[in-house]
Parts: C-alpha cells; sequence; structure tokens
C-alpha cells in the first residue's frame, strides 16, 4: 500500500480521518468487529488475490463489499467460498466518476440480506442524494448488484452512442458549427432530454483547446480551436458493455440499440481499416439543403424516441435475468437509484420508476401507456 500518497491525499481533502497501513494485517486487525472491509481492484485476478489476502485475518460475521465492475458469476463463486468461513460478501456496482467520488455516487449492492442491513447505514450517507432518498437499496442475492451495474453500462453504451449519431446528423446534413450544436443541446438538455451526458455534451462543443494557438486549424478538418474537432475517433471499452450483449443473447432478450452501440465501438478500433477503406467507398458528398430548426427538433424527438428503446431493453435483460435467477430486483428501484450520482442519471428516470411502480410486472416499458404515447408521436 502506498502509504505516504494515502496521508498526502487525506491532507489536500481537509485532513480527513484517514490512515494508511503497509500491513494487511495490521489494516484488518484496526477495524472494529464485525468488520466491513471494500476493495476497488480491477475485476478478475486481482479481486481473488486481495480477498485471499484479507480472509486470513478476517472471522465469522465480517463482510467483504467489491466495489468494481465484475462478472457476476465471480461473485456467486466468491460469495459461495467466503460463506463457508462465515464471511458474508457483497459484489457493489458503484457509478458516478470523479463527481460521484466527490459528492455521493450511485450503489447497487448485491448479497445476503443481512449484509446489506448492516452496510445500510453507511451506504445511505454515502450515496448521492435525490429528491425521494439516497441512491442505493438493496438490489437483490448476491450476482444482483454487479448485474444491474453491467446493464446500467450497456444502457450507457446506447446512450452515448445515440448522442454521437444525433451529432453527426446535425454536424453533417444540418451544418451546425460548434457554437450551434452547443446551443441546440443546451436547450435539449431543458426538457424531456435533460441528463448529465446532454448536459456535458452541450459543454465539450463550447470547449477550446488550451494548447492550440491563435488560428491554429483544427484537426481533421474541423472548427479552428475547438477540441471536439481534435479528439481521435477511436475508443475501446472495459467489458460491461459487450457483457450486457453476451447476457441478452443468453436471456433471449433483444437489445438491438445496445448491441448497435457496442458494434459502433468495433469498428471505432478499426482505424487504419477505415481510412484504408474511405479510399474506396464514399458516403454521400452533396447534402441537401435543410431546414436547421425543423432538422434539430426531428434529431430531438428521434433521439428521444431512441432513448426510451435502449433503456426499455436493458430493463428487459434485467427482468428477464432476475426472474432465471430468483433474484428480488425491483426495476422501478433500479430507475431511482440511477437518478443521481451515475453516469446515466437523467430526467426520464422518474417516469421510469412511475411506471414499474404502476405495474411492477410490465414486460416493457414500450407498452406503458405514458411511454408508447411518446414513441408514436415521435
Amino acid at each position: 500500500m502506498q502509504v505516504d500518497k494515502t496521508v498526502e491525499r487525506a491532507k489536500a481533502e481537509g485532513d480527513l480521518p484517514l490512515v494508511g497501513y503497509k500491513d494487511v494485517g495490521e489494516f484488518v486487525a484496526s477495524l472494529q468487529k464485525p468488520r466491513r472491509v471494500i476493495i476497488l481492484v480491477k475485476a478478475g485476478k486481482p479481486v481473488d488475490d486481495t480477498i485471499a489476502l484479507l480472509k486470513e485475518h478476517m472471522s465469522e460475521g465480517d463482510i467483504i463489499i467489491d466495489g468494481g465492475n465484475e462478472w457476476y458469476p465471480n461473485s456467486l463463486r466468491r460469495g459461495e467460498e467466503l460463506s463457508k468461513d462465515g464471511i458474508m460478501f457483497v459484489g457493489m456496482g458503484v457509478s458516478g466518476g470523479e463527481d460521484g467520488a466527490r459528492f455521493g455516487p450511485s450503489l447497487m449492492p448485491g448479497g445476503p440480506r443481512e449484509a446489506y442491513d448492516a452496510l445500510e447505514p453507511i451506504l445511505t450517507k454515502i450515496a448521492a442524494q435525490v429528491d425521494d432518498g439516497p441512491c442505493v437499496t438493496w438490489v437483490g442475492e448476491l450476482g444482483a448488484g454487479n448485474y444491474v451495474k453491467m446493464v446500467h453500462n450497456g444502457i450507457e453504451y446506447g446512450d452515448m452512442q445515440l448522442i454521437a449519431e444525433a451529432y453527426d446528423v446535425l454536424r453533417t446534413v444540418g451544418g451546425l458549427s460548434n457554437d450551434e450544436l452547443a446551443e441546440a443541446f443546451a436547450e435539449w438538455n431543458l426538457g424531456e432530454l435533460e441528463s448529465f451526458l446532454i448536459e456535458i455534451t452541450a459543454q465539450i462543443f463550447r470547449c477550446k483547446d488550451p494548447r492550440a494557438g491563435a488560428g491554429a486549424a483544427a484537426g481533421g478538418g474541423g472548427e479552428s480551436g475547438y477540441l471536439v474537432d481534435k479528439v481521435l475517433d477511436k475508443t475501446g471499452m472495459k467489458g460491461t458493455g459487450r457483457w450486457t450483449v453476451q447476457e441478452a443473447a443468453e436471456q433471449s432478450v433483444a437489445a438491438s440499440t445496445i448491441t448497435a452501440a457496442l458494434d459502433a465501438r468495433y469498428v471505432s478500433g478499426l482505424k487504419g481499416e477505415r481510412e484504408e477503406a474511405s479510399k474506396i467507398l464514399s458516403g454521400p458528398v452533396d447534402m441537401p439543403a435543410v431546414d436547421k430548426k425543423q432538422l434539430i427538433n426531428d434529431v430531438r424527438s428521434a433521439l428521444y424516441a431512441a432513448k426510451i428503446c435502449s433503456y426499455a431493453q436493458g430493463m428487459n435483460i434485467i427482468r428477464s435475468a432476475a426472474k432465471g435467477n430468483n433474484w428480488s430486483v425491483k426495476l422501478g428501484e433500479c430507475a431511482r437509484i440511477w437518478k443521481g450520482g451515475c453516469i446515466i442519471r437523467a430526467k426520464f428516470l422518474d417516469r421510469i420508476k412511475s411506471a414499474y411502480n404502476r405495474n411492477p410486472d410490465l414486460t416493457n416499458l414500450l407498452v406503458d401507456a405514458d411511454f408508447a404515447k411518446e414513441v408514436v408521436e415521435r
């Protein structure tokens, strides 16, 4: 453990009561029984190795919480192994990024109800706070927390790809400048599309490259000085989006929006191949004249309809898995705890929560009366 960095960081944050330990045994011994230890390390073997170190010094009634993104069968295995020694295990999805770390994330714990009850006083204080409570709940039995977080990330893939395609249509077909794009997205954020991702997208369009000289040409033929025009059109992934699509297939649940978003990431990674292909394959050159105002409104409507589809697909995957694994997952509560802290936090999550409150057995968000009306209108 990097003790010095821990102490330095604690002081930088205002002399928080943090102590660094070099020895795992000393660390565990310093905790009040029953002990509650949260680990945040890379998925897979590092988690197993960390648990093995902790387990040597822990005893019956203690709780280990894995707060990383993890393939849920691994949590099932770890929970079963630790239970033999009377140690409870919780797989807890955490979403929120930097702001979540500072101001409260969305927490998705899955594990023994007894363990959650012991952790609840702490987790409700850590979590983001919204109008109807802290963004944490007992998601369900072991594995459910990891699963819900995985699907959350799959929905996020869909959200991000939809925003990227909305940008592409407005920029390529509509010819909107970065300032016009920023204005359009900022206006969208005042309505039904209000969300963290739409908000920060509007901000991104206004961001200038701090390293660009006056009048310096942007890379890729974009507008001079704007950072968005210089971002490499190539991305990667950490695995949760792929796991979501794999699970959709396993559950026989159609997830076309999320799958298309994953495919787009695969294609984006083939930067060299795309550049070579562009010498042979060409798209439209001359775009027809369009009414910018009408195009902006049409894209907004399409984006919202597609967003509903993405969330509906994600909820259907969770619903199917919960049924198959006998998990006590409440979809309305999933929507509620995503309202704050997390990356996909959005105004319309309230509407999803209401839909499942009206009918907990709803087969698909698209057939909820309110959402059906919205989709038909668009």
